[in-house]
């Protein structure tokens, strides 16, 4: 099974409050990340990500169905050649290789229409399966920064991979 990337429609917000409601899905993610995942908050976010143009938020899509989402943020002043990645996916869609193929289009995207050299994500060192996904994609780890995250009361590592055009 092959995702395609595309934009957000307003019809995704039922898949998008459903899958991204989900305690295992926002452990891994930043506390900007909704939970509980109302259809409200997911028709606020479905109105942002579609704001740019060229879109840098996208649903992950299969068979025509968003499971979860993938955005490049290309990054600012000394750090302007650099993007930040950026993505999520619904808990059935796990351990598929759903994810590192959505991490390989997103990143022939964002070097496509961004002026950036490095494409980089910042996973949780608790996030195995973001990481397997991260390498399989062809990302190098650069950096384990020690107790860096604070995330539902624990003190987490993060992690740095990134990959180079």
């Amino acid at each position: 099974m092959t995702p395609t990337l595309r934009p957000w429609q307003p019809d995704d917000v039922e898949s998008l409050s459903r899958l991204g409601d989900n305690p295992n899905v926002a452990r891994f993610m930043t506390d900007g990340f909704p939970s509980p995942y109302t259809p409200e908050k997911a028709r606020a976010f479905i109105t942002m990500a579609n704001s740019n143009t060229p879109s840098a938020i996208l649903a992950i899509s299969l068979e025509g169905q968003a499971i979860g989402g993938i955005g490049i943020h290309p990054q600012s002043d000394i750090h302007r050649q650099n993007a930040e990645l950026g993505y999520w996916l619904g808990e059935p869609f796990w351990g598929r290789g759903i994810m590192t193929e959505a991490i390989r289009q997103m990143v022939a995207y964002g070097f496509e229409h961004w002026p950036v050299n490095r494409i980089f994500a910042r996973p949780y060192h608790t996030n195995i399966g973001s990481q397997r996904a991260l390498e399989k994609a062809g990302f190098i780890l650069e950096a384990r920064l020690t107790g860096t995250i604070l995330k539902n009361g624990e003190i987490l590592d993060e992690l740095i991979y990134a990959i180079r055009r």
